[in-house]
């Protein structure tokens, strides 16, 4: 049988053999260190590795290419020769024609392999002279930039070359996640955190697959965004946080700027409004929506449970319907979470009844509701998710009514957890939560059938913490292991391995200026130098 090939892979194989031919006439200077892929500390794990033990050297001779007429493939391209000159402070050119200095290409194809048919799949190959990520869409593409920019050593090798080198270990990886749904949710209503606190995290979850960021925008402490239709919704409930500090709020634009940044990393963002309890900065706003009947007062404490909508007056729905529709509006994912937990002081029947009712809302908008696993005693239908973090047995109610699960379970997945007594940051109401038994779990292990999960989520709840520095605290390094937890699958996740894999991201974290809790329990590799002075260099 005769194989055809398209024009595209012709080019892509003429620029190869022109890449090679300008290689050999070099090589000699440019002495290759042999590297063993296997033994990179790669998080999460990918699903296949195999080494060829040889290395791609990254200089300034190195040029990106991608696939042309592949939607975002170019973009990609160019977000990874940013994130390289951060990196190396290599410029990296993008999709240059007739440059005569190219030695090696890093070439992002877009490709129809029914190998690469799973969302987010992708294949990497490192050889000595080219590395060629291939995927069907430019987020697998996106996720496989990520495992080549772990890849990249920290320093330049030492090399008999006039130009420093970046030696990427050679070899073979093929990888896809474990689960579609893979996040972690801020609680920016207990206490209120910046724009570009928020880009940080956006950041830093991207570089580890993380691709769902879950924002709690409103609590009993506080109302976080904008709502034109009702202005006072943050003129008066977005002035208070927890501890009597002033608050804040996004505005819709600042906001969209939250979810185009997410976006251009591939990431969605969940909107969450609470109801209808944990509702008292909106009822201090506007009182009519109080489920007793009175004027509430500013709240800044952590008490929960005491507020409530009033389930049964037609301007509630008239005023969630507004939310709704407004948030909904600017945040293109499909999904919008409205709370649903400790509603104490709400009567079962007004609970059920609320629900439904919000449900439908939701559904009106274009957007699929998520609720805390509360929501799954009401008459909810199945495309709606239930976020499990406290109940087993609402988990199963869900299951019964054929709903998908986000699985969150407090004792094992809440960042605001304290890993130990000495914990400078966070609460122990549902366990200490040291950064082994965050990672020694598994998703698959409760009784939830696979088919049901559609994720993992690791929710950080802000009463205790008010700066990023006091965020990186709590979620670092217990976030990573919950990006493997939802990535890689059962088999590739061993404690002993991931403690000396985790030991290894230190000197990124300490380059992109993380205050993680540095965990006795690993053996954190040492940094020779600090975020300060790579700025400067």
């Amino acid at each position: 049988m005769i194989k055809t090939f398209s024009i595209r892979s012709i080019c892509f194989l003429a620029i190869t053999l022109v890449c090679i031919a300008c290689t050999e006439k070099k090589k000699a200077r440019i002495p290759m260190p042999t590297t063993d892929l296997s033994v990179n500390s790669l998080i999460p794990k990918p699903l296949k590795t195999i080494p060829t033990n040889s290395a791609f050297a990254l200089d300034q001779f190195t040029a990106i290419y991608t696939s042309t007429n592949a939607a975002g493939f170019e973009e990609v391209g160019k977000f990874l020769s940013q994130k390289l000159n951060d990196h190396t402070k290599l410029t990296i050119p993008v999709n240059t024609k007739g440059n005569n200095t190219v030695e090696r290409i890093i070439y992002i194809n877009q490709s129809d392999s029914l190998e690469l048919a799973a969302p987010e799949a992708y294949q990497l190959y490192i050889n000595q002279d080219s590395i060629i990520i291939n995927a069907n869409n430019s987020e697998g593409a996106f996720r496989g930039i990520q495992t080549l920019r772990q890849l990249i050593p920290i320093q330049s090798n030492d090399t008999l070359a006039p130009q420093q080198v970046w030696p990427v270990p050679s070899g073979k990886i093929y990888d896809n996640p474990n689960f579609a749904y893979r996040g972690s949710m801020l609680d920016v209503a207990r206490h209120f955190f910046s724009v570009e606190d928020v880009k940080k995290y956006i950041d830093l979850l991207a570089y580890y697959k993380i691709n769902v960021l879950h924002l709690h925008l409103s609590d009993d402490q506080g109302w976080r965004i904008e709502i034109k239709s009702w202005p006072k919704l943050t003129e008066i409930g977005g002035q208070t946080e927890v501890g009597g500090e002033s608050g804040g709020f996004y505005t819709q634009e600042e906001y969209k700027e939250i979810v185009a940044y997410a976006a251009e990393r591939y990431m969605t963002i969940v909107p969450e409004i609470d109801m209808p309890g944990h509702t008292n900065a909106a009822s201090v706003a506007y009182p009519f929506l109080n489920g007793n009947g009175k004027t509430p007062k500013p709240y800044e404490g952590t008490r929960v449970g005491f507020s409530t909508f009033d389930t049964r007056k037609d301007t509630v729905y008239a005023f969630i319907d507004d939310v709704v529709r407004e948030i909904a509006a600017i945040t293109p994912g499909p999904y919008f979470h409205v709370g649903g937990d400790e509603s104490h002081v709400t009567k079962k029947n007004d609970y059920i009844y609320f629900i439904n009712k919000v449900e439908k809302i939701v559904q009106k908008h274009g957007k699929r509701m998520i609720g805390w696993d509360e929501v799954a005693i009401a008459n909810v239908d199945e495309t709606s998710i239930s976020q499990w973090w406290a109940s087993e047995e609402n988990a199963k109610k869900a299951v019964e009514k054929g709903m998908k699960v986000i699985v969150s379970p407090a004792k094992k997945a809440y960042l605001d957890m304290q890993y130990d007594t000495l914990s400078k940051f966070g609460l122990h109401w549902a366990a200490y939560i040291p950064v082994d038994t965050a990672y020694t779990w598994s998703p698959e292990e409760y009784g939830i059938p696979r088919e049901n999960i559609l994720g993992v989520e690791a929710p950080l709840w802000s009463e205790t913490i008010s700066t990023i520095d006091e965020l990186e605290y709590l979620a670092f390094p217990r976030i990573i292991g919950y990006s493997e937890l939802s990535w890689s699958i059962p088999d590739n996740r061993n404690w002993e391995d991931y403690k000396v894999r985790l030991a290894e991201q230190a000197p990124f974290l300490d380059r992109m200026d993380v205050k993680y809790y540095r965990s006795p329990l690993i053996d954190w590799k040492k940094s020779d130098y600090t975020y300060e002075t790579i700025i400067k260099d």
